[in-house]
């Protein structure tokens, strides 16, 4: 059986087998092949290594981190002038993790010692603060987002109805024959590990029911435009809109859901819009489901919501690599679902699969903002079969 290795992955052998001397960073969610990642380029490069994960680790994480830095460097000094790599799975369960990190790191570029590090994190948030704070210009950042149709086809030859429902997570791949098994598997392996050990035992979070409860309302109106005071209603206990953004954002660095803003040429107004929910996953949506797959597809209108919501993903997940940034737009009763924007380049997506179309919300987008391209989706555009097979960022 033939491995699938990443796209990502020969860029990060290139560098490890490179004289440069960074850090490599491996971030994303959970069950997109960070630990894979590390064990196939283990495996191939003729560097000796050394792999621990914090997941493992007891006590004081610096000392934890030390003993095991300094274990690596023994084995450069048996051997003069060999390099060794040292792979820190989950690295930010360790608190401050960074500092004792860039300690090390300093310490051994002083004294050339020929560490070459891998580090990895599947909380993007904690990963993110530690590498801007304490280790500016000594790394390389790699992200591994959810797979895409492409990549579950390649690798377990998913038909694009298949990827709609059952989203892109890999590991899930042996059990799709089995829906209950499946679904469980979702919910309790990433969902509930997501936000139990990625949110809550990392960040300070008041509330946890109440950011479990917006996950769910997510889940429930992804492809939807809902506005916090909307929320609010739906929502017990809920707070404030301050507190409902900052939870969306901790859902949205652990990979879960997001909520994109309105499009209007003004930053401002763009920051006070009221957010579309997009999972960044679909099985999110489909694993919450009493429902089977042979039966919500011939469900033309919760078939078409489905597909929307995983075109979304597709653009969230795309929107690091493709460099653009992703919105909505709606005034009064036209509207289009997405907006994509690079530089002064803007495009606009409109999403449709088995239902009735009409053109007013694109053609009342090209009139206000005259972007360079307004794209149909769907049963009389582009298929979006064909659309989960690019790239985004190749449309501008």
């Amino acid at each position: 059986m033939k491995v699938y290795k990443r796209p990502v992955y020969e860029d990060i052998k290139k560098r490890l087998l490179s004289g440069r001397k960074f850090i490599q960073v491996i971030s994303g969610p959970r069950q997109t092949g960070k630990t894979t990642l590390i064990d196939q380029l283990l495996k191939d490069l003729k560097i000796p290594s050394t792999y621990i994960s914090a997941d493992l680790y007891d006590g004081d994480g610096h000392s934890w981190l030390e003993k095991h830095w300094e274990a690596a460097r023994l084995k450069c000094r048996q051997k003069k002038g060999k390099q060794h790599i040292l792979a820190i799975d989950e690295i930010q369960k360790i608190p401050d993790w960074s500092f004792v990190v860039k300690k090390l790191w300093d310490e051994d570029t002083f004294t050339r010692t020929k560490i070459k590090l891998i580090i990895s994190g599947s909380s993007g948030l904690l990963l993110q603060q530690g590498l801007t704070e304490s280790l500016a210009g000594r790394f390389e950042l790699n992200y591994l987002n959810h797979w895409s149709f492409k990549e579950m086809h390649k690798a377990f030859g998913w038909t694009p109805d298949e990827y709609v429902w059952f989203g892109g997570y890999p590991g899930s791949s042996e059990l799709i024959d089995d829906e209950y098994r499946w679904k469980r598997y979702i919910v309790d392996s990433l969902v509930e590990t997501s936000i139990s050990k990625d949110i809550l035992m990392l960040t300070r979070v008041d509330k946890p029911a109440l950011m479990r409860r917006l996950f769910d309302l997510g889940c429930a109106y992804s492809g939807q435009i809902l506005s916090y005071t909307k929320m609010l209603g739906q929502l017990q206990d809920a707070g404030n809109t301050v507190t409902l953004a900052h939870y969306l954002d901790l859902l949205d660095s652990a990979g879960l859901l997001s909520g994109i803003e309105k499009y209007s040429g003004s930053m401002i107004r763009q920051r006070s819009s009221s957010p579309k929910f997009i999972v960044r996953n679909t099985a999110l949506i489909s694993s919450r489901s009493d429902e089977t797959f042979s039966k919500v597809i011939r469900d033309g209108e919760r078939w078409g919501r489905l597909v929307e919501s995983s075109i979304g993903a597709h653009l969230l997940n795309n929107e690091v690599e493709g460099r653009y940034r992703l919105y909505y737009w709606r005034q009064g009763n036209d509207e289009i679902d997405f907006v994509l924007k690079r530089n002064h380049k803007v495009i606009g997506l409109e999403i449709k699969s088995g239902s009735v179309f009409k053109r007013s919300g694109m053609d009342a987008f090209a009139r206000t903002f005259k972007p360079d391209k307004v794209i149909l989706v769907g049963d009389k555009g582009m298929p979006w079969q064909e659309f989960l097979n690019i790239n985004p960022g190749e449309l501008f």
